[in-house]
C-alpha cells in the first residue's frame, strides 16, 4: 500500500535567491578563510545604513541586526535563516541544497591551476595548447591574455575559488559553436575526483586590450547525484520553470522550462511574468548581479544599490499575490564585499516565507538549507529526500 500523500496547500510558488547575500559568519567559516564574513550586516554597516522598506516589513531586520532595516513589530513574512550543512561555499552547492540533496564532500577546486593529468588530455581532445590556467577574475585574465589569444587562437583556461573550469574565447576567433563543444570536450573529461562543480563558457569580444564578456555564457553543469525538489514536482505534473542560470546549475533534471536571461532586472521581471502565467508549481529564480557583478569585485556601493533596487520591485509582485500563492527570498551563500576575499563566504543566508494567510513567525535557525526543499515538497503534496518541513506556517 503506497504513502498518503497529502492534497497541496499551495498551488503556486515562486523562489527568489539573492545570490550571494548571507547574513552571517556559520560556526566553521574560519576553517574556510571566513571569519568575520556577514554579507549583509557588514555591507549595511559600510553604506552608513540600507533603504528597503519592502524587505524591512516583511521582516528582514527581525533576521539579523541591520544598519537602516530596523526588526518589523508585525512582519509581514515568517523569518528565519539556514545554515549550509553540505561542505562547500559554492551555488551549485547551495542550489542543490536548498532542493534537498546534501554534498557530504566538497566538489574539487584548484587553487594553483589545473594539474598536467587534466590539461594535457584536455590539450589534446581540442587539438590547441591553453593559456592562464590558474586562478583569475573574468575580466582581468581577458585584458591580461586576450590580445595573445587573438594572436595565437589558444583558449583561455582559468579557474576561482569555486568548483569550475572556465574557458574564454573571443567569439571572433573560436567562434560561438566551436567554444560550447570545447567545453563540452571538459565536461566529459573532467569526472571522478576531478569532477569539477560547473564547466564554464566565457566568450568576449573586442579589440587591442579592451575586451568585454558577451552574454552567451553557457554553464556545462554536473547533474544532480540523487533526485531534487525539482524531480519530485515534474514527476508528479507540476511546472517547474527556471529562471536564469538556474537550468544550468541542475543540468535541466526535474525542470520542465527553462527561460534564460541575465542581469537581475531581467531576471526578476520574467520570474514575476512566469509566476503570473503559472497554473500549477514552482518558479525559481536566481539574481545573480549582487554575487557576479558586486560581491566578488568588492563593489560595496554596487551591492548596496542592487539591492535597493530589489526592494523597490517588490510591491509590484506582493500586489497579485492569490489565495494559495506563496514567495521565498532567500540565498545560496555569502559574498562579503567588505572583506579582502573576492571569493564567495560561508555564511547563513536569509529566509523569508510569505503568502496571503502566511503565520508570520520567527521560524528562527535551520540546520540545513534542504529544509527550505522539504517544506514546499510538503506544501505540493510530494515526497523529497533531504531535510525537515518547517512546521506552523501554512
Amino acid at each position: 500500500m503506497k504513502n498518503h500523500i497529502p492534497e497541496p496547500s499551495v498551488n503556486r510558488v515562486l523562489v527568489l535567491v539573492m545570490d550571494g547575500v548571507g547574513v552571517g559568519e556559520l560556526p566553521d567559516a574560519a576553517d574556510f578563510g571566513d571569519a568575520g564574513s556577514s554579507t549583509l550586516v557588514n555591507l549595511a554597516e559600510s553604506v552608513g545604513g540600507l533603504h528597503l522598506p519592502c524587505l524591512e516589513q516583511l521582516g528582514l531586520g527581525n533576521i539579523v541586526p541591520l544598519a537602516g532595516v530596523p526588526p518589523a513589530a508585525n512582519p509581514k513574512a515568517a523569518y528565519g535563516k539556514m545554515a549550509m550543512r553540505s561542505a562547500g561555499k559554492d551555488t551549485t552547492s547551495g542550489h542543490w541544497e536548498m532542493t534537498g540533496v546534501i554534498l557530504d564532500k566538497p566538489f574539487p577546486t584548484y587553487p594553483e591551476g589545473f594539474p598536467p593529468e587534466i590539461i594535457i588530455p584536455f590539450e589534446k581532445k581540442i587539438g590547441k595548447k591553453v593559456l592562464g590556467n590558474k586562478v583569475a577574475s573574468g575580466t582581468e585574465i581577458i585584458k591580461e591574455l586576450g590580445d595573445l589569444h587573438v594572436r595565437t587562437g589558444k583558449p583561455i583556461v582559468y579557474t576561482s575559488a569555486d568548483s569550475v573550469f572556465q574557458v574564454a574565447a573571443h567569439e571572433e576567433v573560436i567562434p560561438i559553436a566551436e567554444l560550447y563543444q570545447i567545453c563540452s570536450i571538459a565536461r566529459e573529461l573532467l569526472t571522478g575526483p576531478h569532477a569539477v562543480g560547473r564547466v564554464i563558457a566565457r566568450p568576449f569580444l573586442g579589440k587591442d586590450g579592451d575586451y568585454w564578456r558577451t552574454p552567451r555564457r553557457q554553464d556545462f553543469s554536473l547533474p544532480p547525484p540523487r533526485p531534487t525538489l525539482f524531480d519530485a514536482l515534474s514527476n508528479s505534473g507540476f511546472q517547474v520553470v527556471a529562471v536564469g542560470k538556474v537550468n544550468d546549475i541542475f543540468a535541466g533534471q526535474g525542470i520542465t522550462k527553462s527561460i534564460p536571461v541575465a542581469g537581475n532586472q531581467e531576471i526578476f521581471h520574467a520570474a514575476m511574468n512566469a509566476f503570473q502565467e503559472l497554473e500549477r508549481g514552482l518558479v525559481f529564480a536566481t539574481l545573480v548581479d549582487f554575487d557576479s557583478l558586486y560581491g566578488h569585485r568588492n563593489d560595496i556601493k554596487g551591492f548596496a544599490k542592487a539591492l535597493e533596487a530589489f526592494d523597490s520591485w517588490l510591491p509590484d509582485l506582493f500586489e497579485d499575490l492569490q489565495l494559495g500563492d506563496l514567495v521565498v527570498m532567500t540565498a545560496d551563500h555569502g559574498c562579503d564585499p567588505t572583506t579582502p576575499s573576492t571569493d564567495h563566504s560561508r555564511e547563513y543566508v536569509p529566509l523569508l516565507i510569505t503568502c496571503p494567510g502566511v503565520r508570520t513567525a520567527s521560524l528562527g535557525v535551520r540546520s540545513t538549507m534542504a529544509d527550505l526543499g522539504a517544506t514546499l515538497a510538503k506544501a505540493f503534496g510530494v515526497e523529497q529526500g533531504d531535510g525537515t518541513p518547517i512546521a506552523g506556517i501554512l
